[in-house]
């Protein structure tokens, strides 16, 4: 245990967000530089070292959270960073995005604040950065198997490098023009700046793992060929078919989904565009969608000079406590005000849009909605609240519905899919198609950078297992895990 007094010494304190007016006027992170580290050791004291520790259940990927907890508050950063990178491929993307549902089955937070797991986690693998302790881990000798992995993202990511270093041949194919899946364009560089991206791919270049852009299986090349080409294969595309909301007015121009909004704006900061084509400068922006994603369109907004950003959620405002059916240890929804939320707009919840107006050149206008109740699980109209808002560019963050099935990938490989329109697989990962195996949420449905790394890394086992008969890679969960989130 750090400090056995620790939690009785020391408040909780998170990090430091540089000021409204300075960080709207960027895209840099949010937080600011340096202001974590003279804290973290006092943070990391704060973990009590539990006999049963709920926040390794808490958190899918099960990170040695106690253990490193304890080298930081040693300030013993290269043990704390290998303890750390023992069940967890990329750090550095999960200590800044992640919602930390490891925090919520701390035992502390039973009735205290609980322990800043997330933001000792970043500080750990940024130190370590720094410190040169994160290098190229090559494989001792190669086996002569060959694994191709379609898509880049954090699932992706993580099956290639543990493969990888396991001794196989390892392809990522990505259809978008650099690798990193929705971590490089779904992602703001105000939540996370694409470096840490570039270094971790670096890193996986000097192992041997080999990228390949703009190829997309389906289209570009035959799944079945890749197949042919390859001893195995891991689908880890995602589930990026954006929910669509069917109202009159939909057709409208200035109503895109928010992953034709967000990439925009990411490859304007690659320096690949000067202005993005879609841009919130000067107009009512309203956001449809309450998650992370919304709030992720939101900022953008707000970097782009938005005139007013308003976003919209079905649902009802969420309490600031538990509610009595999200008890200790499950991740709880509760009213959550991110960075972006910080820098200004309005929030309407309980709402559904109705429809939308247009001008006489066909540009949306004003979005109309109504208020609404649940009744038996579903939301019903409360007759006379039906308004308008200006609304000039408006952005559908509602989820996603699945794996793209339109290009072909899905047919080609003659893949199975379950009763929600994943891709199906058994307790390896594998699917119905010998050789085959799915990570991420292509196979789970839309889910947390957590759950896919976990993914990504328990579908490496099974593939391991299948080329060679036997797997010393770790399988942190099955398909059908759930941890304690809900």
């Amino acid at each position: 245990m750090a400090d056995p007094k620790g939690f009785l010494n020391h408040e909780r304190e998170i990090a430091k967000t540089r000021p409204v007016e300075e960080r709207v006027k960027d895209w840099s992170e949010v937080y600011q530089p340096g202001s974590l580290l003279p804290i973290i050791s006092k943070q990391a004291s704060r973990c009590m070292d539990c006999g049963i520790p709920f926040c390794h259940n808490g958190c899918p990927l099960g990170n040695l959270i106690p253990e490193w907890n304890d080298y930081a508050y040693r300030e013993d950063w290269t043990e704390a960073s290998e303890r750390l990178h023992a069940t967890n491929n990329f750090p550095e993307f999960t200590g800044r995005l992640c919602p930390a549902p490891c925090e919520a089955a701390c035992v502390l937070g039973i009735n205290q604040p609980p322990v800043t797991i997330k933001n000792v986690e970043v500080s750990i693998i940024d130190k370590a950065w720094d410190n040169g302790d994160v290098t190229p881990q090559p494989p001792e000798r190669l086996s002569g198997k060959t694994v191709a992995v379609i898509g880049s993202g954090p699932a992706g990511l993580a099956a290639a490098q543990q493969l990888t270093r396991a001794g196989h041949t390892v392809a990522v194919y990505e259809r978008a023009d650099r690798i990193g899946g929705l971590l490089r364009y779904g992602i703001p560089e105000f939540k996370m700046e694409k470096r840490h991206i570039n270094r971790r791919i670096e890193q996986m270049r000097a192992e041997g793992t080999k990228f390949r852009t703009e190829v997309e299986i389906g289209r570009d090349l035959d799944a079945k060929k890749l197949r042919k080409r390859y001893d195995a294969v891991v689908i880890a595309a995602g589930a990026t078919t954006s929910r669509d909301l069917p109202v009159p007015g939909r057709e409208l121009n200035g109503i895109h989904f928010a992953m034709e909004y967000l990439p925009l704006a990411n490859k304007v900061q690659e320096g690949d565009l000067t202005v993005a084509p879609i841009s919130a400068e000067g107009k009512h922006v309203v956001v449809i969608g309450g998650g992370d994603t919304g709030a992720d369109c939101v900022g953008t907004a707000h970097r782009q000079g938005a005139a007013s950003v308003t976003q919209l959620e079905i649902m009802g405002k969420p309490g600031d406590e538990r509610n009595a059916n999200q008890p200790w240890p499950t991740f709880p929804m509760l009213y959550k005000v991110t960075s972006a939320h910080e820098e200004g707009g309005e929030r309407l919840y309980s709402v559904s849009t109705t429809h939308f107006e247009g001008d006489e050149d066909g540009n949306v206008q004003y979005l109309h909605l109504t208020e609404v109740e649940f009744k038996d699980g579903r939301p019903e109209p409360k007759p006379g609240t039906e308004r308008k808002i200006p609304a000039q560019l408006v952005t559908l963050a509602m989820g996603f519905t699945g794996t793209d099935r339109e290009n072909g990938l899905v047919e080609q490989f003659g893949l199975d899919l379950d009763e929600r329109g994943n891709v199906a697989r058994d307790a390896d990962f594998a699917t119905n198609v010998p050789g085959v195996y799915v990570a991420g949420d292509a196979g789970r449905g839309q889910s947390l950078i957590v759950w896919a790394i976990a993914e990504g890394r328990s579908a490496a086992k099974g593939v391991d297992r299948f080329l060679t008969g036997a797997s010393a890679l770790p399988a942190p969960i099955k398909p059908t895990d759930r941890a304690l989130t809900v």
